[in-house]
């Protein structure tokens, strides 16, 4: 075996004048990295439209988002664009890949950008009011505030995207080691932690890993509620309006833990004899948790365990994270819809070219197409099977032959008119 391998690899490298040998990959490797890059790239664009510009679809609810920094250079206004404005207006610029923000209406063209119009939508509104802006539109991340990819940074290190203020950080600046990637599917950084208090709370029960441990000294971070008095607990059950029974926590706990149905639907609704919801908030906050000064990451189904009864939807307003409630909004939903969209709308050029031939010619075509299907498909599987490299000259060597065939077939059928 060792003698073959040699001998086979002394032959690959014959034709190469003695040069170092080319990296060698199988087809199936080939097609398999192929799909998956399509995939990957289908995901990142979310369905975004590579050919109308989205302006007139007012504040897009999630889009794949670009800043030129050609015409928007740093000093001068934040600015971000559309996919199809990328390639049409800007196609020649610098840009940085913003990824996706929530509630954006593109910009290209408005009075931030002095010298151009946009080719797709000439007519728009000098600024649009409702975008928000950061750091990233000028290719800036992280509370370091450095570009990414960063030529001074050697360190490897994965950038991870919080879900409020949409910044991305990397995972040596958030205070904690984040988990293993597939174990979380979110984060909130730490300045959003600040802003959006409640959520430490939720961190007891949801969080990856869940901030239930007490001992601050060891951990840095701040018990709250630890001890009460027998007047603060009377005040909290009537703010909650139920009874704080030990059976009742430990139902509250379980409610909280398990996982989403497939449906969607919420945990079962605890009521009070006036019918109406109980604050999971307040439930939560009546127990003791932690809270620390880092990041916090949380699974996949937790937005559905937030509290949405009407004190809290009003919190969620005034602190402008309404979309905290709202699944549709996370950015694995955003990619799922990219790859169904974009598979469902995957045009066949096969049959682009039948819809614009005669009967007699399509007829003709689906035969050639399928017997070049299947006759390719068998040559190359002997390839895939022995673990074979496709080369060149196989190829042209298939194609030869085919069209040899081809020739022989067409001599043998000749048609004659009496």
């Amino acid at each position: 075996m060792e003698a073959a391998a040699a001998a086979e690899g002394a032959e690959a490298g014959s034709g190469c004048g003695g040069g170092a040998e080319e990296p060698v990959v199988s087809l199936a490797e080939v097609l398999a990295e192929n799909e998956e890059l399509e995939k990957e790239a289908r995901a990142v664009l979310g369905g975004s439209d590579h050919e109308r510009c989205s302006y007139s679809q007012g504040a897009v609810k999630r889009q794949a988002l670009y800043a030129c920094s050609t015409c928007t250079p740093p000093g001068g206004e934040p600015a971000g664009i559309c996919l199809a404005c990328s390639y049409e207006c800007h196609g020649t610029h610098r840009l940085f890949e913003l990824y996706t923000k929530r509630n954006f209406r593109c910009d290209c063209g408005n009075s931030k950008f002095k010298n151009l119009q946009c080719k797709l939508l000439p007519e728009k509104c000098k600024v649009n009011s409702g975008n928000k802006y950061n750091d990233n539109f000028y290719g800036l991340y992280c509370t370091c505030k450095r570009p990414y990819p960063d030529p001074e940074d050697e360190i490897p290190d994965e950038m991870i995207q919080c879900i409020v203020c949409e910044d991305w950080f990397h995972g040596r600046h958030l205070g904690a080691v984040p988990p293993e990637s597939g174990d979380f599917h979110e984060m909130v950084c730490q300045a959003c932690m600040n802003h959006c208090h409640f959520l430490w709370a939720y961190a007891s029960q949801l969080a990856v890993p869940p901030l239930t441990k007490v001992n601050s000294f060891e951990d840095e971070g701040i018990v709250l509620k630890v001890e009460e008095s027998e007047e603060q607990k009377k005040e909290i059950k009537k703010e909650s309006g139920v009874e704080h029974q030990e059976s009742k926590e430990e139902k509250q706990t379980e409610q909280f833990n398990e996982p989403s149905t497939s449906s969607g639907s919420a945990c079962p609704e605890v009521v009070t004899k006036s019918e109406e919801p109980v604050c999971k908030l307040k439930e939560l906050q009546s127990k003791q948790f932690l809270k620390k000064g880092t990041a916090t990451f949380w699974p996949s189904n937790w937005r559905s365990k937030l509290c949405t009864c009407g004190d809290c939807l009003k919190m969620y307003s005034e602190l402008e994270v309404q979309f905290l409630t709202d699944e549709c909004d996370t950015v694995l939903a955003y990619e799922n819809k990219g790859t169904s969209d974009q598979e469902t709308e995957r045009r066949d050029p096969l049959m682009d070219t039948l819809n614009s031939m005669n009967r007699v010619q399509q007829v003709e075509l689906i035969c050639e197409y399928n017997d070049l299907k299947t006759e390719l498909t068998d040559y190359l599987r002997r390839f895939a099977d022995e673990g074979t490299v496709v080369k060149r000259e196989d190829i042209q060597h298939f194609f030869e032959e085919f069209q040899s065939r081809k020739r022989r077939r067409t001599n043998r059928m000749q048609y004659y008119c009496s």
